[in-house]
């Protein structure tokens, strides 16, 4: 146990945080006048607040401060992980404040994905898992900017992936740091939930979006670095399973955006969730349907983390292939019900 003291000390620290916090931004967005107007390539139709996010930064940066004392050997990890949350927050808060080149932001997702990687042969990781720390941290930071697009989404994925996480690591003995860790990150974004959700009185804000991304791959790569099962018994496509619903949403998008030609880095209305919360008209169901097949996925990863590599790689392809099916699912009644639409017209 300890940081320090206790589950209970340690959750009731980051809540707050979170809470206070986003309270806090709210009211400063307000002031500035920091506000996502409604639009044809936004998926609200009420002018909402941004940034709140900057909590659940403070909150994993806490984290990462606290846990970096108290667990000194895995000290230049944690610290590089810091170094890039503020990195990627710091870009995130100024394009909420004002609009940044895409190519601009890539480039510093890329460098903080460099530090987490350097890092990570730093500690002796070796070179595979230092190219999936900078794979991860790199997409993660921007699937979950992608996906920031309806209420409670983002925040809701994440901490079903990061408390998953935290089961994870504490099973399979990956060590102390990153269950604390994963656990913060998931406590602050459910400290988070109540102002995004089921009606959202303000957003992430690319701040807190492409940060929590980062959050999470850092807790990836601390599962895999440590843990006498970690690095041998299941290899890092487990990891996919929580975050699968993501994924494979904004991998199938973004690539479907580029066959046709399109400006892919533009704000967009295609991706599954937005068309199918149009269809409907409401946000709420299709975030918890999306929480449920995130949540199926934890379960599935914390069933099959002790099976052989041949098995978990086939429940792996398995569950995604069945995502994309979905996928195509939804994007074939968002074209029917267009069709539908224009037709009655």
């Amino acid at each position: 146990m300890d940081p320090f003291t206790g589950p209970g000390a340690w959750l009731a620290l980051h809540l707050t945080i979170a809470v206070l916090g986003t309270w806090a931004a709210r009211r400063y967005a307000v002031r500035r006048r920091l506000i996502d107007e409604p639009g044809e390539r936004r998926s609200h139709a009420v002018a909402t607040p941004r940034g709140g996010g900057i909590a659940v930064v403070a909150s994993l940066l806490a984290a990462l401060a606290l846990l970096a004392m108290r667990y000194p050997g895995q000290r230049t990890l944690l610290l590089a992980a810091g170094g890039g949350t503020l990195l990627v927050a710091a870009i995130g808060w100024i394009d909420d404040h004002r609009p940044l080149s895409p190519w601009l932001r890539l480039a510093v997702h890329a460098v903080a994905a460099t530090i987490l990687a350097a890092a990570v042969l730093q500690s002796g990781a070796g070179v595979f898992l230092a190219a999936a720390g900078f794979a991860a941290g790199l997409v993660l930071v921007n699937v979950w900017n992608f996906m920031d697009g309806i209420d409670g989404l983002a925040a809701s994925q994440a901490a079903i992936a990061a408390l998953g996480y935290a089961l994870l690591a504490h099973l399979n003995g990956s060590g102390g740091a990153v269950v604390w860790l994963a656990f913060s990150l998931g406590i602050a974004c459910l400290g988070f939930l109540p102002f995004n959700f089921p009606r959202a009185r303000i957003f992430l804000g690319d701040v807190g979006s492409g940060a929590i991304g980062y959050g999470l791959a850092c807790v990836c790569v601390l599962i895999m670095a440590g843990g006498a099962d970690a690095p041998g018994r299941w290899p890092l496509l487990l990891l996919v399973l929580p975050l699968s619903a993501f994924l494979v949403d904004a991998t199938l998008t973004l690539g479907s955006r580029m066959l046709r030609g399109e400006p892919w880095w533009r704000a967009h209305v295609q991706h599954a969730y937005q068309r199918w919360s149009r269809r409907i008209g409401r946000h709420p169901p299709v975030t918890l349907a999306y929480a449920a097949w995130s949540a199926c996925g934890v379960l599935a990863m914390l069933a099959a983390w002790r099976l052989d590599t041949a098995f978990i790689i086939v429940v792996a392809v398995v569950w995604c292939l069945a995502g994309g099916w979905i996928w195509i699912a939804l994007q074939d009644g968002a074209q029917r019900t267009s069709l539908k639409e224009e037709e009655q017209r």
